[in-house]
């Protein structure tokens, strides 16, 4: 782009520079405002580097900046030329010379970047001083000049000439070029390819040479095409004898009319809107009178002092037997208002006596009617012909026609936005964001939607009808998929939005009574819309992967699963049947994404936060007790059904406008003690058998607290049942129940065996908390102690914990208490009250060792986040086992509680499994459930009916 003439130019170009200078003479341009060269000579500027001055990279750069300096931001010209020599900044305002100007055209830039960006197409506003000229030459001043004055622009500047600045390097043609010596005055102004640019002056020149018989029959031609005379008025309705000149100033260069909605080309030529955009289309992109090159985009609206000037000329009315004068920015409406139009071929209703006439908009809608139901029946008809009965879009396009043609030009934009989708207001999603994210109400928002389309005017906020149809795309059921082999007893319908919880259950006399109230998706909409919703981070991370984007798969998603009771959310909401006021939420989160490639497999996608309540998706929720087997069975198993159809198929599914293949792993990890033993037919928490994961007893725990391995698993567990359900063996009940190992009823949702790290911490903080009191009443001494001695160092224990930890007691163990519970802060408080110190340190190293477990079981990722510990798990298990056993002793002698035990035994091999506990906690499902509270209280519908629903 940029080099230096080293070489002498040949004899052709000299030629050719002798025709630029000759039409330069011609056209009497000063030399200060010669044409902007392509090639740019950079030798006459800066001075020779001294010996030994580039041998650091600072003098270069500092060198490279001295040079800069001299040199033009925009076309790169040197100011040593005597034709560059004035120079102007590229920052900061403009000067008065340029201001007046663009007051003058009634312009609004008042900054020279501004001015830049409009003229040149170059943005300077992120320049930097060392890679960017602060100049520019008065040349590329005066065609910004010219590009905003009346007259057409004298000089054509190609894009290609300008600059493109790159930072200082070794090889940089700024510094190369500097010691060079400089061009000699009056080179060739542009030489394009061997080819002189003509300047515009030039081709209106030669085109006007003479309105020869070719214009006048082109002229003839376009006038034909166009027979606008029906349309626009002609210059002898003009009321006062004008000026020949200033007739011509205000009429079409086209048709002669008076110009009807005025366009202005970027030579400067007036044409009607219609007449331009038609002789452009058929004639070709050229100004029909100095064919100029000209484009639908370039025409601009012409100055609003010269539309003034434009609608106040007086004109006759061309209806007969009306002899008003009316200006001509009236005319549409005193056309409107004669009764009789036939010369204009429109409808009009004669009165024949009777009452006056109302206007048609102080009508009733029953009335508007009726006046234009043979209007309405021929607009039809129409309709029906030609536009395929798209009677809207015919009403629609006739107001924009009338708004345009009374230069309504805003409110004719508006209805153009409307029309294609974009609205003035913003958009119903956009709404409904707001609306969700403020916890609005249906009627808070409703009320605030009325009043700023009151105060406005405008329908900023959509109406709350926009917002229902707006979620419809962003909830399940909106997207369509297909499975191959179909999925077993599950409809191929993909269009399913929210179902009920008890749709499908057959009832009769003898069943159980359903007093419950449930909503939910089918498993497997809900899980496009998931991935649907991770489509762009999906294709980012086969980017990031150096995968092709064109891959089809088969993608394998790894699904958790988590389900928990939410507790008492009583809400007195509405008539309804009566229902429980406790709550179930089953949920799932995709955890991460992978693609069989070659001899491995490609994470493409894995969730940073498993445990966020952004991405842990509500599946079903519903107004029942968890401990309602017959319930909670009835309602979920559905669901499991349709998940186990989902394993055994694979998802075709359009991703990226490419149809992919989606297999499924579902890990039911999320679950608390309660619900494993729940859906897994389990005996209860206070079971002889106290683990989910192993077979142990709590006598064999308490004596062997660390060595045990996980043997349970959901197959093992259905066939347990079906021994206990047949009793093969014929024996007695203790022996069949030794057999089965604590299995009592049938499983019907099959977990992966593992611990729930929340639900862990909460526990393990309980039994500390328990420690604590024992320690405060020195059980160790006398372990027969009454309740009310219990109840005493429990109030001890309460009333410390909140003056010295700002602790306040709590009915029951919760996630934020057993936290702020489990620290070495709050075992120093706690050894306050005990008086052995012996007993202290005990206590301060079992709380010691608990701090360095817990975080292996709490991480997302335990062998990144803390490698250490993770190493010194087994020792630091077995050295707090070993103090349970002998200074705990009278606590743990002969029992253990459940949460220990998974916490000493069995962390180490999950983690060896699966490679983190508490990425695959139920922690985002709990967090969803405080979102259900605040949604029902604030978004929902006051029904019990719609209220889940609507917080669905």
């Amino acid at each position: 782009k940029v080099r230096s003439f080293k070489k002498t130019p040949s004899n052709d170009s000299q030629q050719q520079a002798e025709e630029v200078t000759s039409s330069n003479k011609e056209t009497k341009l000063p030399e200060d405002e010669a044409l902007p060269r392509e090639e740019v000579d950079l030798g006459s500027f800066g001075h020779a580097p001294e010996k030994g001055a580039m041998d650091t990279k600072t003098q270069g750069e500092e060198a490279h900046q001295n040079n800069l300096k001299q040199l033009c931001r925009i076309c790169g010209a040197s100011f040593k030329t005597d034709c560059h020599k004035r120079t102007h900044p590229v920052h900061g305002p403009v000067d008065d010379e340029t201001l007046l100007l663009l007051r003058k055209k009634e312009r609004k830039a008042t900054s020279w970047p501004d001015l830049i960006s409009k003229v040149f197409k170059i943005d300077v506003r992120g320049d930097i001083d060392t890679i960017h000229p602060t100049q520019f030459c008065h040349n590329c001043w005066s065609i910004i000049h010219r590009k905003f004055s009346s007259t057409p622009s004298e000089v054509y500047f190609p894009r290609n000439s300008m600059m493109e600045w790159q930072p200082h390097s070794s090889d940089c043609k700024v510094c190369h070029t500097a010691g060079h010596g400089g061009k000699r005055k009056g080179q060739p102004p542009i030489v394009q390819h061997g080819k002189r640019l003509k300047t515009v002056t030039e081709c209106t020149r030669t085109n006007r040479g003479g309105k020869n018989q070719a214009q006048m029959k082109n002229k003839n031609i376009m006038k034909e095409l166009l027979n606008c005379k029906n349309i626009h008025l002609s210059t002898r309705l003009l009321a006062v004898d004008y000026p020949l000149d200033f007739i011509k100033s205000i009429s079409c260069q086209i048709c002669d009319h008076i110009l009807a909605d005025p366009v202005e080309t970027t030579c400067r030529h007036l044409f009607c809107r219609t007449c331009i955009l038609k002789c452009v289309k058929v004639l070709g992109s050229y100004c029909p009178s100095c064919w100029y090159p000209c484009f639908p985009t370039d025409l601009v609206t012409p100055v609003k002092s010269f539309l003034n000037v434009l609608d106040s000329l007086s004109i006759r009315c061309p209806v007969k037997e009306c002899d008003e004068e009316i200006s001509h920015g009236k005319y549409g409406q005193h056309l409107s208002s004669h009764k009789e139009m036939k010369d204009r071929e429109l409808y009009s209703y004669v009165n024949k006596g009777g009452r006056p006439r109302q206007h048609l908009l102080s009508l009733t809608r029953r009335a508007q009617k009726h006046r234009l139901r043979e209007l309405k029946c021929q607009v039809k008809a129409f309709a029906e012909k030609e536009e395929g009965g798209d009677m809207r879009a015919v009403c629609m396009t006739l107001f924009l026609l009338a708004l345009r043609a009374k230069n309504e030009h805003k409110q004719a934009d508006e209805l153009e936005a409307i029309m294609q989708g974009k609205g003035s207001g913003l958009h119903p999603a956009v709404c409904l964001a707001i609306r969700v994210n403020t916890f609005l109400s249906c009627s808070q928002y409703h009320k605030m939607y009325r009043t700023v389309k009151a105060v406005s005017g405008r329908q900023i906020f959509q109406p709350l009808h926009a917002l229902r149809a707006a979620e419809k795309a962003l909830l399940p059921g909106y997207h369509p998929f297909e499975w191959k082999p179909p999925l077993k007893n599950v409809s191929t319908n993909t269009e399913v939005g929210i179902l009920d919880g008890l749709s499908g259950l057959p009832l009769s006399v003898d069943d159980y009574p359903m007093d419950t109230i449930a909503k939910r998706f089918r498993y497997d909409v809900a899980l496009v819309c998931a991935l649907k919703d991770m489509e762009e981070e999906m294709l980012e991370g086969m980017k990031a992967e150096n995968l092709d984007d064109c891959l089809s798969g088969p993608f394998t998603v790894v699904v958790k699963e988590s389900c928990d009771g939410m507790g008492d959310v009583s809400e007195k909401h509405g008539s309804g049947p009566a229902v429980p006021e406790k709550a179930v939420r089953f949920s799932f989160t995709v955890m991460n994404i992978a693609v069989e490639q070659g001899n491995g497999s490609k994470r493409i996608f894995e969730e940073v936060k498993p445990n966020s309540e952004l991405c842990c998706k509500p599946l079903c929720l519903m107004l029942a007790d968890e401990s309602d087997h017959e319930t909670l069975t009835a309602i979920l198993s559905p669901l499991i059904a349709e998940r186990e159809a989902i394993k055994n198929s694979q998802l075709l599914l359009e991703m990226g406008g490419i149809l992919r293949t989606f297999k499924f792993i579902f890990r039911g990890t999320g679950y608390d003690e309660k619900l494993v033993r729940e859906v897994e037919g389990l005996e209860a928490s206070g079971s002889t058998y106290i683990c989910t994961l192993c077979d142990a007893t709590r006598l064999e725990a308490s004596q062997n607290l660390v060595f045990h391995s996980i043997t349970r698993s959901h197959t093992e567990n259905l066939e347990r049942y079906e021994i206990w359900r047949s009793n093969p063996y014929h024996e007695s009940v203790d022996e069949l129940r030794a057999r089965v190992k604590g299995v009592s009823a049938k499983p019907f949702i099959e977990t992966v065996p593992s611990i729930d790290a929340l639900h862990c911490d909460i526990g393990n903080a309980a039994e500390f908390y328990r420690i604590f009191q024992m320690e405060i009443g020195e059980v160790y001494k006398n372990p027969n102690v009454s309740k009310e001695e219990r109840k005493r160092w429990q109030l001890t224990l309460d009333k410390h914990l909140r003056k010295k930890m700002n602790l306040k007691p709590m009915m029951r163990m919760s996630g934020n208490f057993a936290r702020k519970l489990m620290s070495k802060e709050t075992v120093e408080a706690v050894c306050e009250l005990i008086k052995c110190e012996e007993r202290q340190e005990a206590l301060k190293e079992l709380m010691d060792l608990y701090m360095k477990m817990k975080p292996v079981w709490r991480s997302s990722s335990p062998a990144k986040e803390c490698p250490e510990l993770l190493c010194q798990y087994s020792y630091n298990s077995q050295r707090f086992a070993e103090l349970l056993a002998t200074k705990f002793k009278y606590r743990y002698e002969g029992k253990i509680t459940n949460y220990f035990h998974k916490t000493l035994a069995h962390v180490p091999e999950i983690i060896e499994r699966d490679g983190s506990i508490g990425a695959w906690a139920s922690e985002g499902n709990e967090s969803g459930n405080k979102l259900f509270r605040r949604f029902r209280k604030m978004n929902a519908r006051q029904s019990k009916c719609y209220e889940m629903e609507d917080v669905l």
